[in-house]
């Protein structure tokens, strides 16, 4: 979900190429002869999924980056490198299929009609899986996912080196979390409904709360959107009642940026959040995962909530603005709006204090007995 450099979230520079253009794309780009072709869904960018007359693996995901990120092809190549990266770690991220020049990434026209934009293109290894968000998560997957999410990031902050990394200094990023309070030029798209002033409550609590301690949190690489839709699993376990899953694919580089580790797991928390039946319980499997990598000092334990509120409002409020400039990717677009709001308010219904009990009695349970 990325877009919004500077300060600015999203204006009218996603991709519109047809299936035929975008195989044009890939044979032109790639030498690759497309056998079939199909559109994803996608926030900002434009991704196909495509099957190619190639040996060996012949699946992949043609991305064409919008137009205001393909401006910076220094964030693109920290970002495609980072992928490369972790794949080298064991980590099951895509890579990326070589342009006929040999480069990993390609500026291309986005077509022959009159205002056409130049985009960044990339092929990436297509990862099988299905996505966490069509499964019923249990105990075993959260906590899989908070420790991914621990060992993603601490891997990228202590051994990726490369020099396009100071690129994810992003520092007016509208998806990193200590941008909360940008959200105050985007409020507007909610209108005047029965939301916003728990939105505008998130933020002006997180001003006060959050942002003088950011100093005292811990700073790392962030992938700064382990959502429902971009982690991949697959199950380990036939049985139907108590599935074991494991995660296959790790997908959407494009929100990463210099952050702190907290910043992660609140992430993973609310996203894990969404679909659950039971969402005020998801935190705790998830912490324990994540603090059986890297345990949370008191001071990032006791800014969680609001961490993970924030990131709602962030999720929901640029939502609203983004389905504002493209109604016809409304549906898409406010995903997570369809409980999101629910479970915000339901937080701040039961409060801080009983949510961080539920959470950290969970996760401090874990540390009796092992997961499943």
């Amino acid at each position: 979900m990325s877009s919004g450099n500077d300060g600015q979230c999203q204006t009218l520079t996603k991709p519109a190429l047809g299936e035929r253009e975008a195989a044009e794309l890939v044979d032109r780009v790639f030498g690759l002869k497309v056998l079939w072709i199909r559109s994803l869904p996608s926030y900002d960018d434009q991704n196909f999924h495509v099957r190619v007359s190639a040996e060996g693996a012949d699946e992949y995901v043609l991305k064409i980056t919008n137009s205001e990120d393909s401006q910076e092809p220094d964030l693109i190549e920290a970002q495609t490198q980072a992928m490369m990266f972790l794949r080298a770690e064991g980590f099951p991220s895509a890579t990326p299929y070589l342009t006929k020049d040999g480069n990993i990434m390609s500026l291309e026209w986005g077509g022959t009609r009159p205002g056409s934009k130049k985009y960044m293109v990339r092929l990436l290894t297509y990862l099988p899986g299905t996505p966490v968000a069509k499964i019923t998560t249990n105990a075993q997957i959260l906590y899989e996912i908070g420790r991914l999410a621990a060992s993603v990031d601490k891997v990228l902050s202590e051994k990726f080196q490369h020099p396009s990394v100071k690129s994810l200094h992003r520092g007016q990023f509208i998806w990193n979390l200590a941008n909360v309070p940008l959200l105050d030029q985007y409020i507007y798209a909610l209108g005047q409904n029965k939301y916003r002033a728990v939105v505008e409550q998130v933020i002006e609590q997180f001003k006060g709360k959050v942002m003088p301690k950011l100093s005292s949190f811990r700073a790392c690489i962030n992938h700064g959107d382990l959502n429902d839709h971009n982690i991949l699993v697959d199950s380990s376990s036939t049985l139907l009642e108590n599935p074991q899953y494991r995660v296959s694919g790790i997908l959407d580089f494009s929100d990463m940026s210099y952050g702190y580790y907290v910043f992660e797991v609140a992430i993973a928390i609310m996203y894990m959040m969404i679909e659950s039946p039971d969402p005020l319980s998801v935190g705790g499997h998830v912490l324990a995962g994540f603090e059986s990598v890297l345990p949370l000092t008191a001071e990032e334990r006791g800014a969680l909530f609001l961490l993970v509120s924030g990131r709602f409002a962030q999720s929901l409020v640029i939502a609203a603005h983004t389905a504002l400039l493209y109604p016809e990717n409304k549906e898409y677009l406010t995903i997570t709006a369809k409980t999101g709001w629910k479970h915000l308010m339901t937080m701040f219904e039961v409060g801080q204090e009983a949510v961080e009990k539920t959470w950290f009695d969970t996760a401090q349970a874990y540390t009796y007995h092992a997961p499943a």
